[in-house]
């Protein structure tokens, strides 16, 4: 083991707040280790340290001679017009035939090699850049939040790579299933302070709480003992024959302190509003086409939720899980067939983006007050806010002064003050620390409402989802198993899919002794000509997709903003629909 990386007495301020009160800690070129801490505790401001993107107010970054650091980049390393495979050959300076068989590690198609990489949706971008991170050979990788917005194939996909990774890495992640697959040790970040410990997430966890029980019980044996010599000293510090032993008692009196427990901080708590459980089905479809006027994304849906099920949607990102969400909740009208919720069903949404819409200028006790319900008192909206941690001073803040967690955790708190029975949550995790997330999948256990969600994190799946509906290939079923059968299904299929048989490109392959179909010459200059216009409306929404982008950061109006999402949404959903069209006419070509 070397250390490749160290932070030494560190400190580091945002106004009032100590993110680094002389922290230090040290990183190796073989441990994986996983960094965890509250929203604002200053993950992200440790990682950008450690790249060199930030300074230290005070303290040293020490850098060994040996240290090859490599990083998942959040932004767009990729020119214009530049294919997956001139992207990794240009980023690597590696061949053709090294960049192919990474590439093949992520499960990138030989045919998306030859695609323009902006054309490609986020998912498979982040598979490219994580190939274009292996091919620079580091011994130490920081990942900040690498899952966010990953379906569970990729997921798994940098699962593996992780695992097989022979260097140091240092991740920031929500997602303890994650957390717990790939790191061998936790480091916590909190109060100013860094602790190392080796084991996973699960295990520090679980060591926190038996450390936090017995400095509890240290406390409370040192308050009995405190109450016993003050009661001592009282008696007898009047009494000459007894003034000196209470002398003696009053100096260990001065020695006895209380022990700080460990990691012990506010912590969300709360549940959803308490409501009749009901029988029969909550929602019901018949041959139900979604999607959108010039794109259709599933056809012929027959699903069936009862009430008090907790139904968990899945699917490869592109799929449609988000449009059959929203189409759900009726904030998208059907292309075709029948949607009917059951009587008296009262529908609360939380959308992915919700909290990006909000009033920037409201405060946090506006926009509760807003969102409760007619007959709510101010004590209880007071009490709603102080469980989500926005108690005292901080529900007088602007919502334009919230952090990403912070406004996540306002729009949940709004959904409590009011009476719904029935909760569509599309990602609530997004934005969430590890402790709220366990906090909302405790409150949804015991909600005795319907629960209609999506979710890439695999432990807040697990613990939640009571069933399964499954989006894929055009269609939207019942998944007849669990949740787990899910999951082991689709890392079944990738296992199946690495070992299959692959050809490397840039290297001779077999004769295979089997003829391929011959094309007429019309027939494939008309495909060729397909495929280029396949492409120039890909890049023609990749540059709407930018314009609406930059639209979004400086548009203020709440209304605008939300018109600009899903002009975003519908234009990735036709990006992902001309992708599969290109693949399958690229296909036929390479055949021939």
């Amino acid at each position: 083991m070397a250390i490749v990386l160290q932070l030494q007495d560190a400190y580091k301020r945002y106004g009032e707040q100590e993110l680094l009160d002389g922290a230090s800690c040290a990183l190796a070129d073989d441990q994986k280790i996983g960094l965890i801490g509250r929203n604002g505790a200053g993950k992200s401001t440790l990682c950008r340290i450690l790249l060199g993107e930030e300074e230290l107010d005070r303290g040293e970054v020490v850098c060994s001679r040996k240290l090859r650091l490599g990083y998942l980049r959040q932004h767009d390393p990729f020119e214009e017009g530049e294919t997956v495979l001139d992207f990794l050959r240009r980023d690597s300076g590696q061949p053709e035939w090294r960049c192919g068989e990474i590439a093949w590690q992520f499960q990138l198609p030989d045919a998306m090699l030859d695609q323009p990489v902006r054309s490609l949706s986020g998912g498979w971008q982040t598979r490219v850049k994580l190939a274009a991170l292996l091919l620079h050979d580091p011994n130490l990788l920081i990942l900040d939040e690498p899952t966010n917005f990953l379906d569970l194939r990729t997921q798994m996909l940098l699962e593996e790579f992780l695992r097989n990774f022979r260097g140091g890495c240092l991740i920031v992640s929500h997602d303890r299933s994650f957390l717990k697959r790939t790191c061998d040790n936790t480091l916590e970040i909190s109060r100013g302070q860094m602790t190392m410990f080796p084991g996973n997430v699960d295990r520090y966890l679980e060591n926190l709480a038996e450390r936090q029980e017995h400095d509890r019980r240290v406390n409370v044996a040192t308050l009995t003992k405190r109450k016993q010599l003050e009661s001592f000293i009282n008696k007898n510090r009047a009494n000459a024959n007894t003034a000196s032993q209470a002398r003696s008692k009053a100096k260990q009196l001065e020695k006895l302190e209380l022990v700080e427990v460990q990691g012990e901080e506010a912590a969300v708590r709360f549940s959803f509003p308490e409501i009749q459980p009901r029988q029969g089905p909550a929602l019901r479809t018949e041959q139900l086409a979604i999607g959108y006027p010039n794109l259709g994304v599933a056809t012929g849906i027959q699903v069936e939720v009862d009430h008090g099920t907790r139904v968990g949607v899945v699917g490869d990102n592109g799929q449609g899980k988000t449009t059959f969400l929203r189409t759900v909740c009726n904030s998208l009208e059907p292309l075709a067939g029948k949607l009917k919720w059951g009587f008296g069903c009262q529908v609360g949404v939380y959308a992915q983006h919700v909290y990006t819409t909000l009033d920037e200028n409201q405060t946090v006790e506006d926009y509760l007050h807003h969102q409760a319900v007619s007959g709510t008192t101010i004590q209880q909206i007071k009490n709603v806010a102080g469980s989500f941690l926005f108690g005292g001073n901080m529900v007088e803040k602007k919502i334009r002064v919230l952090s990403g967690g912070e406004r996540a955790r306002l729009v949940l708190a709004g959904l409590l003050l009011q009476q719904h029975n029935v909760l569509v949550l599309d990602e609530p995790g997004n934005h969430l620390d590890v402790e709220t997330i366990e906090a909302l999948a405790d409150a949804l256990c015991r909600y005795q409402g319907t629960v209609i969600f999506t979710s890439h994190d695999r432990h807040f799946m697990h613990r939640v989802a009571t069933a399964v509906i499954e989006v894929r290939d055009g269609g939207v079923g019942s998944y007849p198993a669990s949740y787990d059968d899910y999951v082991y299904r689709v890392r079944k299929e990738l296992e199946d899919g690495l070992r299959a048989e692959h050809t490397t490109r840039g290297t001779p392959s077999e004769p295979t002794g089997t003829a391929s179909r011959k094309l007429g010459g019309r027939e494939e200059r008309e495909l060729q000509k397909k495929l280029k216009s396949v492409e120039r409306k890909i890049a023609k929404l990749d540059d709407d997709k930018k314009s609406i982008g930059n639209e979004l950061l400086t548009e203020t109006n709440a209304q605008a903003a939300q018109d600009l999402h899903q002009r975003l949404a519908d234009a990735g959903a036709e990006v992902e629909k001309l992708e599969e069209e290109w693949l399958e006419v690229f296909n036929v070509l390479e055949s021939t």
